[in-house]
């Protein structure tokens, strides 16, 4: 098993390198649940406009069916040792509803329009209300970054 060595980051610095890593990276798990069918995971491509997480799916999949009945997700970014978790409120918009400037942001970052296809998508828009960042061990203290929707006072580094 391979250890490493951490040094916690200030608050600052995990708010600051989990904003470039949701501005950066490609796929993200979103986990959703349904009262009469229970939990749903999957790995979506994903754009962040600053302020929310946009996921694009079939307008007929389960994560579409359970944020409709239950909005509350969660988010995680796919790393094990440099965790991000996300926790909020869902809301669906389809190909008609949806800002402009979202799925433009989106098909510019994968090449890919969904509001092109014969097929129907949905967008899914998550605004966290909770972020929970750390890196191993060292960094468990102190890992909410946002709550309630506000990222925590930044700390001096």
């Amino acid at each position: 098993m391979h250890h490493t060595r951490t040094v916690p980051r200030s608050v600052a610095e995990r708010i600051r390198e989990t904003l470039e890593r949701l501005a950066t990276e490609r796929d993200i798990w979103l986990a959703t649940a349904h009262p009469e069918h229970g939990p749903h995971q999957v790995p979506l491509w994903f754009s962040w406009d600053g302020q929310a997480v946009w996921v694009c799916t079939g307008a007929a999949s389960a994560t579409v069916r359970n944020v409709r009945v239950e909005p509350r997700v969660r988010l995680a970014l796919p790393d094990s040792f440099d965790v991000v978790l996300l926790l909020g409120e869902a809301r669906c918009f389809s190909e008609q509803d949806v800002p402009a400037d979202a799925a433009d942001t989106f098909a510019e970052k994968f090449g890919w329009d969904p509001r092109t296809e014969d097929k129907a998508f949905v967008y899914v828009r998550t605004a966290p209300t909770t972020v929970r960042a750390w890196r191993g061990e060292p960094e468990l203290s102190g890992r909410v970054i946002m709550r309630d929707g506000v990222w925590a006072a930044q700390s001096p580094s």
